[in-house]
């Protein structure tokens, strides 16, 4: 997995309720907010999915709402990221396996998707406890794997990405 370092310019909203005079409790408030909006925006197509924040680089002046009393905070930081690239060698785990292929997950990225026709010379297995399976190895619900990525693509509606995968090459296999 790749991580990156990414300087982000955001607009962080105080309620009145948070604003005192003192400038460390005003700090505080817009720091677990930042934290809070990085943690529900989860993912951008531009940087990826957003780790954690790394360092508040600037708070500028705040500007009052007339109607709620809300003060916006236009904020810069910097923020660790990941997003996936085509030919990045990724380690996840088997989610969910389908006669067709199988769906793993690997750190923030839930939506991978690995279709039997790359998977070289596994086969699938029914039953009870479904799996593929080759002369060295299977994989079952859980099992940990090295995958590279194919391909890829930006999901708005679901903020994340949707990535399809191999493990047909060199090293890639269940680990």
């Amino acid at each position: 997995m790749v991580f990156l370092e990414a300087e982000m310019s955001w607009n962080v909203l105080i309620s009145p309720r948070e604003l005192d005079r003192k400038g460390l409790l005003l700090r505080k408030a817009i720091i677990v907010r930042l934290l809070e909006d990085v943690t529900n925006r989860r993912a951008s197509k531009e940087h990826g999915y957003y780790i954690a924040v790394n360092q508040l680089k600037a708070i500028s002046e705040g500007k009052v709402r007339e109607l709620t009393g809300d003060v916006l905070f236009p904020v810069t930081f910097t923020c660790i990221t990941h997003k996936p690239t085509k030919g990045e060698v990724m380690v996840g785990y088997v989610d969910r396996i389908l006669k067709h292929g199988v769906f793993l997950k690997s750190g923030p990225v839930e939506s991978i998707f690995m279709a039997e026709k790359s998977m070289s010379d596994y086969k699938y297995i029914g039953g009870e406890n479904t799996m593929f399976m080759n002369d060295h190895s299977k994989l079952e619900k859980d099992t940990t794997l090295r995958f590279k990525v194919m391909g890829f693509r930006w999901m708005e509606a679901d903020r994340q990405f949707q990535l399809l995968a191999t493990i047909a090459g060199d090293f890639l296999e269940p680990l």
